[in-house]
């Protein structure tokens, strides 16, 4: 289990820099050279809500960039609208602007030509949404396994509360937290 568990983190690590490098070449091959592939993802994932930055960290993996910075960015390059929050003047909510919708549509056209180009190969349907229902169990692992290593979890419908952000929490908890076992009742293998 141990080399397919390392093998897997490192495979979702380098398909997510190569489908940034997709969004690259997409973007390049559009002659679009004032937003970059980290951005673009960001601006599909926005998609047609109005969100917090928050919110938009949540969504989205975006490794190794600073989501303030690349909403800046794309502000200032007409991509995004930002407002301050009325109840919060800590926080802002972004939207796509009409710039933002031309872009995302030609981003969503890159991906209907990959699905088209999928249905061409010998992966099915079943292969995607296999794979999908054991990344989600990976996640749901990743973001409750350091509950279940200190051997309690959440009360379903309560929000446990951290001071840092849950992936800093789980990296603290797993990695920097002396080992206490596992409770037996828990099983992250099954069911979605």
């Amino acid at each position: 289990m141990a080399e397919a568990y390392l093998e897997v983190i490192s495979l979702i690590e380098r398909l997510h820099r190569q489908f940034l490098e997709v969004v690259k070449l997409e973007l390049e091959g559009l002659g679009i050279r004032d937003i970059n592939n980290v951005q673009g993802l960001m601006l599909f994932n926005i998609g047609d809500a109005e969100m917090t930055v928050g919110e938009l960290t949540w969504r989205g993996c975006y490794l190794g960039s600073n989501v303030s910075y690349n909403v800046k960015k794309m502000v200032e390059a007409g991509y995004l609208a930002q407002e301050r929050s009325l109840h919060d003047r800590r926080s802002s909510h972004v939207k796509l602007t009409g710039k933002g919708h031309a872009l995302r549509e030609r981003l969503s056209t890159m991906h209907e030509r990959h699905i088209s180009m999928l249905k061409q190969t010998n992966m099915k349907t079943a292969d995607l949404e296999d794979a999908a229902i054991t990344l989600r169990r990976l996640e749901r692992f990743w973001m409750h396994g350091s509950d279940a290593k200190l051997g309690a979890l959440p009360v379903p419908g309560t929000r446990r509360r951290s001071r840092c952000s849950p992936s800093m929490a789980i990296l603290r908890a797993v990695w920097h937290r002396p080992t206490i076992p596992a409770r037996p009742d828990i099983n992250f293998g099954h069911g979605i």
